[in-house]
């Protein structure tokens, strides 16, 4: 049975495209088929193929059978800011219903385990009017939300987890990723998270200094998942 899931995070830059890839590595690992869309990708470069993008190229990489490149970013954006103010500057008509299509076009190809990662936290602007939420509700994606364990991730969390049920969503796991090896009291944040979110915690990621989608998926667990 094709599993789907929507990959969040409680803030921008925690580790959520590193732990997206892990997830589709541990698929791997027993042998599902793997897919994954980052539909919306800023802070691309130029290559001899176009527009590449480091998150979407680490998704690639984790994807069995292979997935050509424009179908798992198929908006890739250049500058290094918040998607909406990149697509207005570079003339790109940012929609979740042209999101929503790009992401049924790999669905399409029926994988056991598909992933939908958004860019920075739950409600991202694509435009005046839309967020990249209304894409996981337009889908009815259940989320997976990447908890960055830092100073102030308790808030962050539960108003993250808030914010989804608000959208009439469900919250199908939750992985803690140590992005501050300077942390105060990681193990007491750690516990008071797994006391208010109501949902399985998938995985507890230490501070790595080379974070490999390999080396994190042995600190996962995807059996709630699939």
């Amino acid at each position: 049975m094709a599993r789907r899931y929507f990959v969040t995070g409680t803030d921008t830059e925690i580790g959520k495209t590193t732990v997206a890839a892990a997830l589709l590595h541990a698929a791997r690992g027993r042998r599902l088929s793997t897919a994954a869309v980052k539909p919306v990708a800023a802070g691309c470069e130029q290559t001899a193929e176009g527009l590449r993008n480091d998150d979407a190229l680490a998704l690639q990489a984790e994807c069995q059978p292979p997935l050509a490149y424009e179908l798992i970013n198929p908006i890739a954006l250049e500058a290094a800011i918040a998607p909406h103010i990149a697509a207005a500057e570079e003339g790109v008509a940012l929609t979740m219903e042209l999101l929503a299509g790009a992401c049924l076009q790999v669905f399409d190809r029926n994988a056991d385990l598909t992933l939908v990662e958004g860019a920075g936290g739950w409600r991202v602007p694509l435009n005046t009017r839309q967020t990249l939420a209304d894409l996981a509700v337009d889908l009815r994606l259940p989320v997976i939300m990447v908890v960055g364990m830092r100073l102030g991730c308790i808030n962050h969390a539960l108003l993250t987890a808030e914010a989804i049920a608000a959208s009439g969503l469900t919250l199908a796991g939750w992985v803690a990723n140590h992005v501050d090896p300077q942390m105060s009291r990681p193990q007491e944040n750690l516990q008071t998270l797994r006391q208010l979110l109501k949902a399985p915690c998938l995985g507890v990621v230490p501070w790595l200094p080379n974070a490999t989608a390999d080396v994190v998926a042995t600190h996962l667990d995807i059996a709630p998942l699939v």
